[in-house]
């Protein structure tokens, strides 16, 4: 488990299904928590750079993409 910063194209909310990808990353999991600013929000905004906690190793360059069903 680690922290991934992530700067949003899109809202994001805890809860949502995302999918994270790159070179020799990809998985899937829930976001389960995001702060900005070592606070913690419910609710990200397409512009904010939030810290995002993730369940596997990801590297500089992945993508995290929203799951929408």
């Amino acid at each position: 488990m680690g922290v991934a910063v992530v700067e949003l194209e899109d809202e994001l909310k805890l809860g949502d299904e995302i999918s994270i990808e790159g070179k020799t990353t990809n998985f899937k999991q829930k976001v389960e928590s995001m702060q900005i600013e070592h606070k913690p929000i419910e609710i990200a905004r397409a512009g904010d750079s939030i810290g995002l906690k993730v369940n596997e190793k990801v590297r500089e360059g992945d993508k995290v993409y929203k799951i929408i069903s």
